[in-house]
């Protein structure tokens, strides 16, 4: 059974949708994730980055038949990490045990700490880490990294001042495009204007830190430039643009992928250092960026007391399943309005498509034999994941599949070729299993009342089978009614 279908995918680059195919040739996409920055727990927002890239990488596996080499990189030093890691910082945790006692060791520490919470959370939440063919960190890249920045420096796109080195946007807008992907306000541009920090506003179109100057207490390493020695560390946009080359070169791989508030600086800052340093026109053929998440309508923020963490929802009873398919809910390219009822919604979905995935088990009873060459019969759905992995569409379309196809009514045959089809759309979706229905336990009141409804149903006695459904709903069961019989559920948590 062939699920493989071209992929299209809307590229910001270019501004339009384009089919993906692999620059080299060959049947690998090459996928740059940028991951998070490890000095505290990410929240819902952040995750939502990582769960679109995970699913799309699935879909360029499952449907669209290619190998994929994916690296997310994990930024372990940068303002914030230097900051929380720090002697005077109150960051400092038990469970990172003692300090070491120097400035290097304090942010190795700390950092290992916080991205292994971070690998935690996202095999929670369904990404699977043998689906990534590196995590690198960015202290173990410092050489290439100063390398880059002294290959900028020798093409003419960069000074040293006051320690530091910095690029100039100016003589590189002379030469190249600058605002591929962000359209700048030149207006807004300072010539000669530094900016040190390693997130800044978007209206603050100057020349960008390269390689930082150590301040006191601070981990620093030797970059020998231009008959100088600096000590100090790398910028955080730069850190991308060199990890990338390292892991997935030759220039341009084929898709980067990030949030939206990425494109700039930090991807644009990206483009520009790859075109300066590796002398190559584009890093990426795709710019992959996926929307903002809001919580209940509105920016999430901690001032508002709508800001949260996986663990912040896990210990408000929600299954990370529930919230992972929540996350598929909203096309990737939408904003993504999250609510609390909006995962009990999911949660429902959820829930009906593996009654199903049940069923379809039970009614196959071990047969697996599935014709090669037979149709897809969720051809469909996987068109529409194949169409810039629009979920949403992909979700509704399997929905009306299922009102279209009661499983009592296959056979043996086809009930398992649609059987391995669900397998194959869970290797996207990653939140059902096609393991036997579990065998749940049914007080004997509640087998009562479920056999008393269904004696009032059988007697079409309306009024006493709802009566009856809803004493069986207050004590948290429900009944699924079919033609020759019925099954007790347990309710899902919110319904």
């Amino acid at each position: 059974m062939s699920t493989v279908h071209p992929i299209s995918l809307y590229n910001t680059l270019s501004r339009s949708v384009e089919t993906v195919t692999p620059v080299d040739g060959s049947q690998t996409i090459r996928m740059y994730s940028c991951g998070p920055t490890v000095y505290n727990v990410a929240h819902i927002g952040n995750m939502r980055a990582f769960v679109a890239a995970d699913v799309l990488q699935r879909v360029l596996r499952t449907v669209g038949g290619y190998e994929v080499r994916w690296v997310m990189n994990i930024t372990d030093i940068d303002d914030k990490t230097i900051r929380d890691s720090s002697e005077t910082s109150d960051c400092w945790l038990p469970a990172m045990g003692s300090r070491a006692g120097d400035a290097h060791g304090d942010l190795r520490t700390f950092t290992a700490y916080w991205m292994q919470e971070f690998l935690h959370d996202i095999q929670t939440l369904g990404i699977r880490q043998d689906h990534l063919a590196a995590l690198p960190r960015a202290t173990d890249y410092i050489q290439p990294m100063q390398q880059l920045v002294v290959d900028i420096f020798n093409a003419g796109y960069a000074y040293v001042s006051q320690g530091s080195v910095y690029f100039n946007v100016g003589a590189y807008a002379q030469q190249h495009a600058y605002g591929r992907l962000y359209t700048i306000d030149r207006e807004h541009f300072r010539e000669g204007v530094r900016i040190d920090a390693d997130e800044y506003d978007r209206e603050s179109v100057s020349d960008f830190v390269l390689w930082k100057a150590q301040k006191d207490g601070e981990p620093a390493w030797d970059l020998h430039i231009d008959g100088q020695v600096l000590p100090g560390r790398p910028g955080w946009h730069l850190e991308c643009s060199a990890m990338s080359h390292e892991l997935l070169s030759p220039f341009p791989i084929d898709i980067h992928t990030g949030g939206v508030d990425l494109r700039f600086p930090h991807h644009e800052d990206e483009l520009a250092q790859c075109c300066a340093g590796y002398h190559v026109p584009d890093q990426s053929h795709f710019w992959v960026h996926n929307e903002f998440l809001e919580v209940d309508g509105r920016k999430m923020s901690k001032s508002l007391g709508n800001y949260y963490t996986l663990r912040d929802l896990l210990d408000k009873g929600f299954d990370p399943l529930d919230i992972r398919f929540a996350l598929l809910s909203a096309h990737y390219r939408t904003v993504l309005n999250f609510t609390f009822e909006g995962v009990r919604a999911a949660a429902a979905a959820r829930r009906r498509v593996q009654e199903y995935i049940w069923d379809l088990v039970d009614r196959t009873d071990g047969y697996e034999v599935v014709d090669a060459d037979a149709p897809n019969p969720l051809q469909e759905v996987f068109q529409e994941l194949a169409n810039d992995v629009h979920t949403p569409k992909a979700l509704a379309a399997l929905h009306t599949f299922i009102n279209v196809h009661p499983v009592e009514e296959m056979d043996e045959h086809e009930a398992a070729r649609v059987l391995y089809a669900f397998g194959l759309l869970n290797s996207v979706v990653a939140v059902w299993t096609a393991q036997p229905r579990p065998e749940i336990e049914i007080p004997d009141d509640v087998l009562d009342l479920a056999d008393a409804r269904w004696e009032a149903r059988l007697a079409k006695n309306w009024a006493e089978a709802d009566r009856l459904r809803d004493a069986l709903a207050a004590l948290g069961w429900h009944m699924k009614d079919g033609k020759d019989g019925y099954d007790i559920l347990p309710l899902e948590p919110g319904t």
